[in-house]
């Protein structure tokens, strides 16, 4: 089996292919398929500490959150969903401080928001809800194991609700048409729609693997800390060390993915059963978007602005 470093991401009506040259998008509008190919070479490449295992994990889920939402964006942009509108004085004053343009100012923003929210759902607020338990509990090995499993129940349970909104799952069978695509790729098949389509919707390097591997290492890496501290205290633990958390989860990610063996595999399994939620079979269009954003990933440049195909 051939492996490759590509990776994707759905968005709007269409996905992205990042490949260690550049940044492919290609968005469904219509009978056509605009296509954009931006270079970008990761930090971890151009600066030997952010290369540094655990390290390179943090840069790579920093970089991954910027060019989600620049992507995302751009997808709403070709499908016409952001209408030009006069800048409003907030956006004025903040180009105006920042000397940079407003919207990628409000962008690194809403990043931050995001960030903020998901550290709360997921760290802060599993941490709380568990210390309720502490008057019944004496041991803080059970406490943390507590805390773990609240998170991971906060977890399927965010999943599972946005999977039955309509839009989100049409971003889902986007991703599943991502997958299948790098799944002939590696196949070493011929890239076509019909070879696509029987091949798995599931996949090891699956952004979804990732983010339950970081609520499985934080389990075993705060347990080393305790329990019986200052509340206050624990939290500024648990968010300090996240970098590091999501640094380990990424090393495991890395290691889980390149082997078949019986503990890879093992690693492997819960994140795959919880890509059949987040994956959903596509429709054969959103497969020729996945195979014209891989292509165009691997070729690293647009042969015209649109690709027609036949619908």
């Amino acid at each position: 089996m051939k492996r490759t470093s590509i990776g994707g991401q759905a968005v709007l009506e269409g996905v992205m292919m990042r490949a260690p040259e550049g940044i492919a998008v290609a968005v469904r509008k219509g009978d056509e398929i605009v296509k954009k190919f931006d270079p970008f070479v990761s930090a971890s490449k151009r600066n030997k500490f952010f290369g540094f295992p655990i390290v390179r994990g943090v840069v790579s889920f920093v970089e991954s959150l910027s060019i989600g939402m620049k992507t995302l964006t751009y997808s709403a942009d070709v499908l016409g969903l952001e209408e030009e509108e006069t800048p409003s004085k907030f956006e004025e004053f903040i180009a105006k401080k920042t000397g940079k343009d407003a919207m990628k100012v409000m962008m690194g923003f809403a990043v931050v928001v995001a960030v903020c929210m998901a550290v709360g759902i997921f760290f802060i607020l599993p941490n709380v809800l568990a210390n309720f338990l502490r008057p019944f509990v004496n041991s803080s090995l059970l406490m943390n194991l507590i805390e773990g499993v609240t998170r991971l129940l906060i977890f399927f349970g965010y999943i599972t609700a946005i999977s039955g909104m309509k839009d989100i799952r049409r971003v889902f069978m986007y991703h599943g048409a991502e997958h299948k695509v790098i799944a002939c790729y590696e196949a070493e098949e011929e890239l076509t729609v019909a070879n696509a389509r029987v091949k798995t919707r599931l996949h090891p390097r699956c952004g979804t693997n990732y983010l339950f591997l970081v609520m499985m290492v934080s389990i075993v890496f705060f347990s080393f800390f305790g329990w019986n501290m200052n509340p206050f205290l624990r939290l500024l633990i648990r968010i300090g060390c996240i970098p590091i958390v999501a640094g380990l989860a990424y090393e495991v990610l890395k290691l889980a993915a390149k082997s078949d063996n019986l503990l890879c595999r093992i690693v492997r399994f819960p994140g795959l059963m919880l890509q059949k939620l987040t994956t959903r079979e596509p429709e054969d269009g959103m497969i020729e978007v996945a195979l014209a954003a891989f292509d165009l990933a691997v070729k690293g440049e647009v042969d015209s602005g649109q690709l027609s195909v036949d619908s």
